[in-house]
């Protein structure tokens, strides 16, 4: 058999059983889990500089281990000098093992190198189980070389969940390893 990381290992030996407990899940299909992690970024700066989305699909691509697309403009904003078609962010969509890998890196490496960090804010739900997080500055990952950054930009991170319930999704994210802040 394969390698399986870290975090997959201990949802399935750990966080299953205590998720069944605490809400009382009769079936092992009920419990929920992590879908997919989305790691984005908007440039509105791409408008005048085409190479701002290429740094940014770099950045994505070398922080997350998997290749990151350009985001394109769906329609026209004169104000900002937007036309349709045009790349205006990068995202990358995290499933599977890598999603597990990118989670465990994000818990265990990055967020600890946040200055004054003590904790995620528990406000980022949408009501349908989905957690949004964002990061103020790429530089907290290491797999960042702070001296080939052009701008220090943040990125946003949303967790997608099978949960029904924003408790639910934060109980299950609290297992998973993501600091939520003491209130």
């Amino acid at each position: 058999m394969g390698y399986i990381p870290r975090l997959k290992e201990e949802y399935k030996s750990r966080i299953i059983g205590a998720l069944k407990e605490e809400f009382g899940y009769t079936n092992v299909m009920q419990v929920p889990k992590l879908e997919r992690i989305v790691v984005s970024r908007g440039v509105g700066a791409a408008v005048a500089d085409k190479k701002l989305i290429d740094y940014s699909v770099e950045e994505l691509t070398n922080i997350t281990g998997q290749r990151a697309v350009a985001t394109i403009s769906k329609k026209d904003v004169a104000t900002f000098k937007l036309r349709k078609g045009m790349p205006i962010g990068a995202m990358v969509t995290l499933r599977g093992e890598r999603m597990f890998e990118f989670l465990d890196r994000l818990v265990t490496s990055s967020l600890p190198r946040v200055r004054d960090f003590n904790g995620i804010k528990a406000t980022g739900f949408d009501g349908r189980g989905n957690y949004s997080l964002g990061v103020t500055e790429q530089i907290i990952f290491p797999e960042i070389d702070i001296d080939k950054v052009k701008k220090i930009e943040g990125l946003n991170i949303t967790f997608v969940t099978t949960a029904g319930t924003d408790k639910e999704a934060k109980s299950l994210l609290t297992e998973l390893g993501l600091p939520f802040k003491k209130n």
